[in-house]
């Protein structure tokens, strides 16, 4: 059985546009909750730190509902934001030792039951596995930043592919995330996602070619979606311009089908039903 620590950050507004609960978010919390909980199916010897970001006291009695008290640590705070809880989540898991497995998670993702362990095992049989997430994200399929030749593993079921980007929900080994702290802390600094995960596997952060050809559009047609996308090359590079040159790529993954979707309706994962997925695992209105 593998043993694996959890920080979760959770925060007591609704963020995005789920496509369930979207005016509920305690609601959307249990769904969440309990479906991480259902995907670890008595395979997994976790322990879970839960960082309640300005959470009214229910959302305590929310995970000694679903978690046994032997395994849950609650920490209160008193809005810090989402920067200051990722940060805080790094500090965590680096310094408990409990697992060399290690998982950051946020609120508003739904898990299959039972496949949670999928990730545990393709990590513990691939010593070039730094980082997987349980999202097949959307934007793997529809965004040119990913116009790559990924590489691809089966194992458990499922295809594994090697991808450049993803969110800031994902497991890691302990060894992976101590080499790269550094990049991630840039996140309270202001950097985005996207460029961190982009300067530490290294996937098109430089192709020139792409960035010119959306800083055009940014500039001529006055395109705010190509400004973010430059924006993302910019970050990159003034975060992580010693690590792109200096430090050996790291490895992200993800499952093809997902293991887990992002809540935000126009982005779930591709090929799942996942509303009827959401029907079957809530007891409330929606």
């Amino acid at each position: 059985m593998h043993k694996l620590t959890i920080a979760y950050r959770i925060y007591p507004k609704v963020s995005k546009r789920p496509p369930i609960f979207a005016e509920d978010k305690y609601a959307l919390s249990e769904l969440c909750l309990s479906s991480l909980i259902d995907s670890f199916a008595d395979k997994v010897d976790y322990r879970f730190i839960a960082l309640l970001d300005k959470c009214p006291k229910e959302y305590e009695n929310l995970f000694k509902k679903y978690i046994p008290e032997n395994r849950l640590e609650i920490i209160n705070l008193p809005g810090i934001g989402n920067a200051g809880t990722f940060i805080k989540q790094i500090d965590l898991l680096l310094s408990q030792n409990h697992s060399e497995f290690v998982y950051f998670a946020e609120d508003d993702y739904f898990y299959l039951p039972g496949q949670f362990v999928s990730m545990l095992d393709f990590m513990a049989k691939n010593n070039d596995v730094d980082f997987v997430s349980p999202y097949d994200h959307l934007d793997n399929y529809t965004l040119e930043l990913h116009n790559y030749k990924s590489e691809i593993r089966i194992a458990s079921d499922k295809h594994w592919q090697n991808i450049s980007t993803t969110c800031l929900t994902f497991l890691a080994k302990k060894e992976s995330l101590v080499k790269a702290k550094g990049i991630f802390k840039t996140y309270a600094k202001r950097n985005y996602d996207a460029s961190i995960w982009l300067s530490l596997t290294k996937i098109n952060a430089f192709n020139f070619k792409l960035l010119f050809k959306h800083l055009a559009k940014a500039i001529f047609q006055k395109s705010k979606f190509d400004f973010v996308f430059c924006l993302i090359y910019i970050k990159t590079y003034r975060f992580g311009l010693m690590r792109l040159f200096f430090s050996k790529s790291m490895k992200l993954w993800s499952p093809i089908p997902s293991i887990a979707t992002h809540m935000e309706d126009n982005y779930l994962a591709p090929n799942i039903d996942w509303i009827s997925k959401f029907k079957k695992n809530s007891s409330g209105d929606y």
